[in-house]
């Protein structure tokens, strides 16, 4: 039998299978080129200017490749500032507040280019502020176009965004130096936050709220969006503002419902970590909502309230917002109110303004820690007193045990499959908590029903 030549070839040996090998480079640019070299490396003696990035690239090499990974650090610098008389054309803070960096201050206010601003205003703030926003431009040399849109809850869409990117387009801003300016209310600020997220990939904007809600929320943090598909905020980004410019002298045009709504959100961060600041709406509630969040002197009684509530606000918000401004961390103290009321908002719009609809999620959650024992009956009825007192709803013929059990459900998709809910452990002190059963939180709505449901309160309706 013929022997084929196959049967003298060669056998390779067995191989076997290396390690993968990890290398780790840093990133240098020397002159205009950047150019990676091994992690710990000795840069080389050269008179040329050298930039170390804090990007990274791993490199891992293995049988069956290469791949990389990418550490690139994303840095944001921007500035809240109270001011007031904002709009008086001799307070340049609209102009120039968002710069912080003194040698482009310099340049920027020695430039012989003329200022350019684009501004979109709420249309109903331009009715009542417009003619000023108009004058101060005008008196201060500014190249601007104003664009007035009805901002509400109703139209707070892409369509919207669109409109103004188109608008956006048409006046041709440098992308870099001629921020958008946003005056308005919350759903005005992010609106107009992500149509400058999106146009070329992120172009500076300035915030300027009318609304407390907005002065003590929307402004200060980094979320922008809008509503799509009948869910609240469902397409958005994280992309904060240059800066946000805080001037409660706008407050005092906005009626008093929309006063009561936003002390809704800062009873949150109250309830949340700040026992002085709920003292403070405690005390002071009524008059806030009579004075409209003005500073008056001569009111010893009350000291300076309203300042003392604002900073406060502001300051506990920032503490939670700041480490955490992408909600890498899902479990998050400033979601009390904002696990229910998203449903219950849309649901009933426009009958339940924000914080309204978040003060009615805080009112039950407060029943469920009662009936989980993480605060007295004392406590409950203090906090359900004082948000009386602040002249927000505690209950609502929408809010029905089959709307609470779908946004519960509704929350596990978008919380890692945890509930996360945040939930007050005493007066200004609280706890994230994964383990409510649905037991307790049906004999919580129960109890919540027979104490806080109105007689002028229709019967809640059959889903």
């Amino acid at each position: 039998m013929p022997v084929s030549e196959k049967s003298f070839a060669p056998v390779a040996p067995a191989t076997i299978p290396q390690e993968p090998r990890q290398t780790d480079f840093q990133l240098v640019r020397v002159k205009s080129t950047w150019c990676r070299i091994k992690k710990g490396e000795a840069l080389s003696d050269c008179e040329d200017k050298i930039t170390l990035s804090e990007a990274k690239i791993g490199e891992c090499v293995s049988e069956g490749g290469i791949s990389w990974t990418i550490e690139a650090p994303i840095y944001f610098c921007y500035k809240v500032v109270e001011t007031y008389n904002i709009l008086d054309p001799s307070n340049t803070t609209l102009l120039w507040g968002h710069i912080t960096d003194p040698q482009q201050l310099e340049l920027a206010t020695s430039g012989k280019r003329k200022l350019r601003r684009f501004i979109v205003i709420d249309e109903v703030v331009d009715k009542l502020y417009g003619s000023k926003v108009r004058e101060y431009f005008e008196e201060n040399n500014v190249q601007h176009k104003i664009l007035a849109l009805p901002t509400t809850e109703e139209t707070k869409s892409m369509d919207l965004v669109l409109n103004i990117l188109q608008e956006v387009q048409n006046f041709s801003i440098d992308r870099r130096t001629e921020p958008i300016i946003a005056i308005g209310g919350g759903v005005c600020l992010d609106i107009v936050g992500l149509a400058a997220s999106l146009y070329r990939r992120r172009t500076p904007y300035i915030r300027v709220p009318t609304t407390l809600l907005s002065y003590v929320d929307a402004s200060v943090g980094a979320k922008n969006g809008v509503n799509f598909l009948q869910c609240k905020n469902k397409l958005g980004g994280y992309t904060p503002p240059v800066a946000s410019f805080l001037d409660r002298s706008f407050i005092q045009s906005i009626p008093r419902r929309h006063i009561s709504n936003g002390l809704g959100e800062i009873l949150k961060m109250a309830l949340m970590k700040h026992k002085g600041l709920f003292d403070l709406l405690k005390t002071h509630g009524k008059y806030l909502l009579d004075t409209k969040f003005q500073s008056y002197s001569g009111s010893a009684d009350h000291g300076d309230a309203a300042l003392q509530t604002t900073r406060i606000a502001i300051e506990t918000m920032l503490e939670e917002l700041a480490p955490n401004l992408w909600e890498d961390d899902l479990d998050r103290l400033v979601d009390f109110g904002h696990l229910i009321s998203p449903e219950l908002e849309m649901r009933v719009l426009p009958s339940l303004m924000h914080g309204e609809a978040v003060n009615i999620d805080m009112a039950f959650m407060t029943y469920v820690a009662y009936m989980r024992g993480l605060i007295t009956a004392e406590e409950k009825e203090q906090i359900i007193q004082c948000m009386r007192g602040l002249e927000l709803p505690v209950w609502h013929s929408g809010c029905s045990w089959p709307l609470i059990k779908r946004a519960l459900m509704e929350r596990l998709k978008h919380s890692g499959g945890q509930p996360r809910m945040p939930l007050p452990t005493g007066l200004g002190v609280a706890e994230i908590f994964n383990d409510t059963s649905e037991e307790t939180l049906e004999r919580a709505y129960k109890l919540w029903v027979r104490d806080c449901k109105t007689v002028l309160e229709e019967e809640p309706p059959a889903f």
